[in-house]
């Protein structure tokens, strides 16, 4: 079978052709309405279990397969694996509700983890992923070899807690802050430490919404409830997790990401009540 061989000239050419597995019809229904939408997808198949994904795969070319992870009989880790094995397989990106499975996933050499419910904008991230992989093979995004991608590049964060390890949402993340060679994730279920870099979260979280507003502080457009000012004049964002502070350079800059999230209703579903003004 040679289905990303093949379909890596047309993904040069011109869109991707894609395959989205899915055992619940409305959730396959979603995923491949938003692959339909994207400008980087030419053509999208759909299945709803992985023995028929297994036969289109098969049949090819594919460039990529976006794949549910629980499904009755092969579940979508099981298919990866067995795609693992080909000579020449399509990208696989997972698509799930559970974050649990990030690392397993990345250890059979998936490009991206996504977590449901996916916007667009995580989904073109995504597909970028793609993308080059298509063009240029697995070293040029994996480095070699399936070796994850670091962890800012992640949806759900892994952090060592007492010889375990927990995945934290980056959807939860309110805000995060520096802390010499750490970040400290603060969300609702309390906060983090990880040794990532500031600078590296901002450039891989901004189409998360993440925007710097603090030569410490790196924080989720969407979590902000109000802006007030406080003793000495200064601005600061509140969010239900605690005030991060805003420098003024980086004010306007926020003021605009927050006219934009408004108007694209990203305060909606729960994620915050709107800023203040």
């Amino acid at each position: 079978m040679n289905g990303r061989g093949n379909a890596a000239g047309s993904a040069a050419a011109g869109g991707l052709r894609v395959l989205a597995v899915d055992d619940v019809a409305p959730a396959l229904d979603e995923l491949r309405r938003l692959l339909v939408g994207s400008p980087d997808v030419a053509d999208v198949v759909t299945a709803g279990d992985a023995l028929t994904a297994l036969r289109l795969i098969q049949a090819g070319p594919l460039d990529a397969v976006f794949l549910d992870i629980s499904m009755p009989g092969m579940d979508g880790m099981e298919l990866a694996a067995l795609l693992a094995r080909m000579t020449d397989p399509p990208v696989v990106v997972f698509v799930t509700a559970y974050e649990e499975h990030a690392a397993s996933a990345y250890r059979i050499g998936a490009v991206d983890y996504l977590l449901k419910p996916v916007s667009a904008e995580r989904l073109a991230a995504a597909l970028g992923r793609v993308r080059r992989f298509a063009a240029t093979g697995r070293d040029a995004v994996t480095g070699g070899g399936a070796a994850p991608p670091p962890v800012d590049a992640l949806a759900a964060v892994p952090v060592e807690l007492g010889g375990r390890t927990r995945y934290v949402r980056r959807d939860d993340v309110r805000f995060v802050e520096a802390q010499g060679d750490y970040v400290r994730l603060h969300t609702p279920g309390g906060a983090h430490l990880v040794r990532i870099p500031l600078s590296r979260l901002e450039e891989h979280w901004a189409h998360a919404g993440f925007s710097r507003v603090h030569r410490s502080y790196l924080l989720a457009v969407h979590a902000v409830r109000e802006l007030r000012s406080d003793l000495s004049g200064g601005l600061l964002a509140h969010t239900d997790v605690g005030d991060v502070p805003v420098s003024r350079r980086h004010a306007r800059d926020l003021r605009e990401h927050l006219l934009e999230a408004a108007t694209r209703g990203a305060f909606d579903g729960g994620r915050g009540t709107g800023p203040g003004r």
